[in-house]
């Protein structure tokens, strides 16, 4: 269920664009700290996509269980 390797490619994400967001805003380079911006809300994006997609997958195993058990019970 999980995707852990988007998981480390959005935190991968968020510190590579902290970093350099930090490094234009020390060094003047506004471009810099534009594309350390950008790629940090990038990585938040989707970080909140994946938990949002493991969540649905929860849910639905979840309500597929119950359906299951109710079948179940029918019989």
């Amino acid at each position: 269920m999980s995707n852990t390797k988007g998981k480390i490619e959005s935190t991968k994400d968020k510190l590579v664009g902290g970093v350099k967001e930090k490094v234009g805003k020390v060094t003047g380079n506004e471009k810099l700290e534009l594309k350390g911006k950008i790629q940090t809300k990038k990585g938040e994006l989707e970080g909140k996509a994946i938990e949002v997609v493991d969540q649905v997958e929860k849910t639905t195993a979840d309500i597929a269980e119950k359906i299951n058990d109710a079948i179940d019970k029918d019989k």
